[in-house]
């Protein structure tokens, strides 16, 4: 048992190292002595329990939600009894670094120019394959973009979800209206937005495209290959 010297000292002490220890130090007095610098008391510690005096934080776990949609003007689009189709997990992430890149560039709504910008952050869906490989790539589209619309301003701050333009909206509206005539129960992709931006003619993102290189013919391309039985978003 540990034990020290003190010449002057409360008749117990009690210490604990935070408020969730479960275990602490008491010390207690033995035998006082008189000696030429005072009172000396004589001190040793043990043990203390203080699971049932000390209160120890609980911490609730957090409830996260992810969305598994894209915003639709008409979600009623679907035809009664038809289920309307999904976006896959690429598409959905595509579109928040869409949001993402907005912001960056200080612009006050989500274009056609983010919905594109989002698909090539992602990187590693076949919408973005597909234009890496005709020579478009995610730095052209930025140059592109800042040539067009110019940077926005220093001190403006983007609401934490830009709004999606008319022409952003009705791109992502075409690119469901695509799928759902398909027929096919498959997951919409980064590819029915791709081509949903292209459909837009007019707009920021159907521009940059087109001086990048992206044309009709192009574009029938990647229609044909998500025509394809089995084609998933890789």
């Amino acid at each position: 048992m540990a034990c020290a010297h003190f010449y002057h000292c409360a008749a117990s002490l009690i210490f604990r190292s935070d408020t969730g220890a479960r275990l602490g130090q008491i010390l207690t007095l033995e035998s006082p002595q008189s000696s030429l610098l005072g009172t000396e008391l004589r001190v040793s510690s043990c043990s203390l329990n203080l699971r049932n005096h000390v209160p120890v934080s609980r911490r609730r776990p957090l409830a996260v939600t992810v969305s598994v949609s894209l915003p639709t003007a008409k979600p009623e689009r679907a035809s009664p009894g038809q289920k309307f189709p999904k976006w896959s997990s690429k598409a959905i992430k595509s579109f928040a670094m869409s949001e993402l890149e907005a912001r960056k560039l200080k612009y006050p709504t989500t274009g056609t120019e983010a919905l594109l910008m989002g698909v090539l952050i992602e990187g590693t869906n076949l919408a973005a394959k597909f234009l890496r490989a005709n020579g478009i790539s995610l730095l052209k589209v930025q140059d592109e973009t800042v040539k067009l619309l110019g940077k926005g301003d220093l001190f403006f701050f983007s609401p934490e979800h830009p709004p999606l333009t008319d022409e952003a909206q009705r791109a992502l509206d075409w690119a469901a209206d695509r799928k759902i005539k398909s027929g096919d129960d498959g997951e919409m992709t980064t590819a029915h937005i791709l081509l949903g931006i292209w459909s837009e003619a007019g707009s920021p993102g159907h521009k940059i495209l087109s001086t990048l290189g992206f044309n009709d013919e192009k574009a029938g391309e990647l229609e044909s290959l998500i025509s394809k039985p089995g084609c998933t978003d890789d």
